[in-house]
């Protein structure tokens, strides 16, 4: 990647993810399709992706102040083992084959739209049954949307909130703020992993980061504007179009 229409493309592509998944939407429906348009191999995209977008999970992060508040316990409970998974997931990926997980990537994206799809009618339903997820259910789940998010990413946003919902917090814009906190938290050692190991194609990584990081700023103050109830279904529609994506181009 060496033009500078190239460059300006990424840019634009890491603003526009940055904004749409840290507004609760995707961020790899637009970053790793945007860096295979220009060139990239699969495994170089989603590394190189990884990296990019570390720059927008902390300016959400930093923006999701409101959001956050009242939710410090929640973040030193999360934290810890969803930064080991993830930092795990990571391991795994570069030691696998990069078709692993492939093939079943599109239907867990599907599984997480569909969860915060229909998340108000499974409260309702926990809520007239008095069921709860048990604690051994939401950390395995944790868990393995962590493993996942450092070996693919690609979805594991919508898949935590999903988790967080139907766990610990019903409200979306808090939910999502939640997952932007937690998630970069578990993004930084797999990015120092993925460098270390020279698996990034730099200019790349750095004309999306830069978008990624502007798009960042912006995301959570568009979040606290949409209404909830079109929130959960313009994210869910995200998780659609991401799955039929990865569907198409395994």
């Amino acid at each position: 990647m060496t033009g500078l229409a190239e460059w300006a493309f990424l840019v634009a592509a890491g603003i526009v993810a940055g904004i749409t998944g840290t507004a609760g939407g995707i961020t790899s429906l637009v970053a790793y399709p945007a860096l295979l348009a220009v060139g990239l191999p699969p495994l170089t995209a989603n590394v190189s992706s990884s990296v990019a977008l570390v720059g927008s999970g902390f300016s959400s992060a930093l923006s999701s102040g409101p959001e956050l508040r009242g939710h410090a316990p929640t973040l030193r409970r999360w934290m810890p083992p969803v930064i080991v998974m993830s930092l795990a997931g990571a391991v795994l990926l570069v030691v696998t084959p990069g078709d692993v997980f492939g093939r079943i990537v599109p239907y867990l994206v599907l599984l997480g739209a569909v969860a915060l799809l229909c998340q108000p009618a499974i409260a309702r339903w926990q809520a007239r049954r008095g069921a709860t997820l048990t604690r051994a259910t939401v950390g395995a789940s944790g868990a393995g949307v962590a493993l996942y998010n450092g070996y693919f990413g690609a979805g594991s946003g919508i898949l935590m909130i999903a988790l967080l919902m139907l766990s610990i917090e019903p409200k979306l814009p808090r939910a999502n703020a939640l997952k932007n906190a937690i998630l970069i938290s578990a993004d930084v050692l797999p990015a120092v992993l993925f460098i270390v190991l020279g698996r990034i194609e730099w200019q790349a990584t750095v004309a999306l980061g830069i978008g990624a990081l502007l798009g960042g700023l912006v995301g959570p103050r568009v979040a606290r504007r949409v209404p909830a109830a079109l929130m959960r279904v313009l994210i869910a529609a995200c998780g659609f179009g991401l799955a039929g994506w990865l569907l198409l181009h395994p």
